[in-house]
C-alpha cells in the first residue's frame, strides 16, 4: 500500500481540485502523436469528476522560460483530453500574473493554460504558489514525471493546500516500492545504453541494492574492454576502464554479480541490413562493431531472468533502433514480459528509450509497471529524493 494521502483519503465533493498533470505531450503537425500520458491521467480525473469535484488541470508544455509563447499553449490539448474523458474540457487562458478561473461547476472539468508562461513557476516563488492554491481548495498531485523538479506547481503548492497522490502517482510510487524497496527477491536489474558516465551513479545506486547487475547497450563494451576484450571500432569509453574496473569490485563487495555479454552481434557499419555475424567474444575483430548482445548472451540473460523474482529494466541491450540489431532487446523483453504475465515475475521499467524499446519488442503491455517518467524514473533509480514526492 501506497503511505501517500490518495482519492481514499479525502472527500472532494463540491471542492475545487487543482490537478497537476503532466500534459508535455509530443506533437506533431499540431497533433498530438502519442496520447500515453493523456490517458493515465484519466482515472484519476474520472474519479474526481464522479465524487462531484470542480476540476482545474495544471500542467506545464515546452520550455518558455517564463514567457508567453503562444506556440506552447495547452489550448490543443484540450481536445485530446476530453476525447479521452468523454466529456468535454474548457480551455482557459489564465493569466498567472493575476490568476482567476472564474466559475468552474461541480462536475466540471477546465485546463489551464501553461503554468511555465509564468517566471514564478520554475522559481518555485512562495508568493507565486500561493496566488495559484487561491484558486482551489485542494492538490492533487499526479504527475511523477515532473516529481523530481521542485516548481511551484509541483512542489510550492503543496505546502499550502492540503495534498494527495493521484491515481497514477499512486501506482507509479506502488511499482517502485515493490521494485526496489521491498522487492521479492532475487532481484536483477538490467542497465543498457550508449554510456557509463551517464550512468554511474544509477549503477553505483542499483549495486548496492540487487543481486545481479546486467550490463547492456554501448556501456558494456567498456566493461569488456576493461577485462582486456578487443572491441574493435565499438562504442567504448576507454578513459573510464579503470571506473569500469571500480564499479565491479564495489558490486562484487555489495554481493552483486556484474553480469556481461559471452558473445556479440558485430558489424563492420552501423546501418540498417548491414552484413552481420555473431562472435564470441575473443573473435571480434578490429573493424568490428559489436552492435547487439549474441544468440548465447540472450539464452544467459533469459536463465537468470527464470530465476528472478524481481527485474528493473532501463536501456536497450543494443543498437534497437535499427534492425537486425533490435534482436537482442526484442527478446529478453518478451521473455521477460512472458514470465510477467504467468504471474513468475515483477517486472518495472522506464527511462527514455527504454520505453521506446519495449514498446518496439511487444512487451511493454505485459510488463508489471512502464514508467514514462524518464528523468523522474532515473533520478529515483540513483537513489536521490524527489522533491514532489517528498511533499506527498
Amino acid at each position: 500500500m501506497s503511505p501517500h494521502k490518495t482519492l481514499d483519503n479525502i472527500d472532494v465533493a463540491n471542492k475545487r481540485v487543482l490537478v497537476r498533470l503532466d500534459l508535455n505531450v509530443p506533437m506533431q503537425d499540431g497533433r498530438v502523436s502519442d496520447m500515453t500520458r493523456i490517458e493515465r491521467a484519466v482515472p484519476t480525473l474520472t474519479e474526481l469528476l464522479d465524487k462531484g469535484a470542480a476540476v482545474l488541470v495544471l500542467s506545464h508544455f515546452g520550455r518558455p522560460k517564463g514567457q508567453v509563447v503562444p506556440e506552447m499553449s495547452l489550448a490543443p490539448i484540450a481536445g485530446p483530453l476530453s476525447e479521452v474523458l468523454g466529456q468535454p474540457v474548457r480551455f482557459i487562458n489564465i493569466d498567472w500574473s493575476a490568476p482567476d478561473a472564474g466559475n468552474v461547476n461541480s462536475g466540471e472539468i477546465v485546463l489551464l493554460e501553461n503554468t511555465r508562461f509564468a517566471p514564478g513557476e520554475e522559481a518555485n516563488d512562495p508568493a507565486f504558489a500561493e496566488s495559484m492554491a487561491a484558486l482551489g481548495d485542494i492538490f492533487v498531485s499526479d504527475a511523477f514525471s515532473t516529481a523530481h523538479r521542485a516548481h511551484a506547481s509541483t512542489e510550492g503548492i503543496a505546502h499550502i493546500l492540503p495534498t494527495i497522490a493521484g491515481r497514477a502517482m499512486q501506482a507509479e510510487l506502488d511499482a517502485l516500492e515493490a521494485a526496489l524497496q521491498t522487492p521479492k527477491k532475487p532481484v536483477l536489474a538490467l542497465v543498457g545504453g550508449a554510456k557509463i558516465s551517464t550512468k554511474l551513479e544509477l549503477i553505483g545506486n542499483l549495486s548496492a541494492k540487487v543481486d545481479g547487475l546486467i550490463i547492456g547497450g554501448g556501456m558494456a563494451n567498456t566493461f569488456l574492454a576493461a577485462k582486456g576484450i578487443n572491441v574493435g571500432k565499438s562504442l567504448c569509453e576507454h578513459d573510464l576502464l579503470e571506473t569500469a574496473r571500480k564499479v565491479s569490485e564495489t558490486a562484487a563487495s555489495h554481493g552483486c554479480e556484474i553480469i556481461l555479454p559471452v558473445d556479440a552481434i558485430v558489424a563492420t557499419e552501423f546501418a540498417s541490413g548491414a552484413p552481420s555475424k555473431a562472435v564470441s567474444l575473443k573473435d571480434i575483430g578490429n573493424d568490428d562493431m559489436v552492435l547487439d548482445i549474441g544468440p548465447q548472451s540472450v539464452a544467459d540473460l533469459n536463465a537468470r531472468i527464470d530465476n528472478a523474482a524481481t527485474l528493473v529494466w532501463n536501456g536497450p541491450l543494443g543498437a534497437f533502433e535499427i534492425e537486425p540489431f533490435d534482436k537482442g532487446t526484442n527478446m529478453v523483453a518478451r521473455h521477460a514480459a512472458a514470465l510477467t504475465k504467468a504471474g513468475k515475475l515483477v517486472s518495472v521499467a522506464g527511462g527514455g528509450d527504454t520505453v521506446a524499446a519495449l514498446v518496439h519488442a511487444g512487451a511493454a503491455d505485459n510488463f508489471t509497471y512502464v514508467s514514462t517518467a524518464g528523468g523522474a524514473f532515473l533520478e529515483w533509480l540513483e537513489g536521490k529524493d524527489l522533491p514532489g514526492v517528498q511533499v506527498l
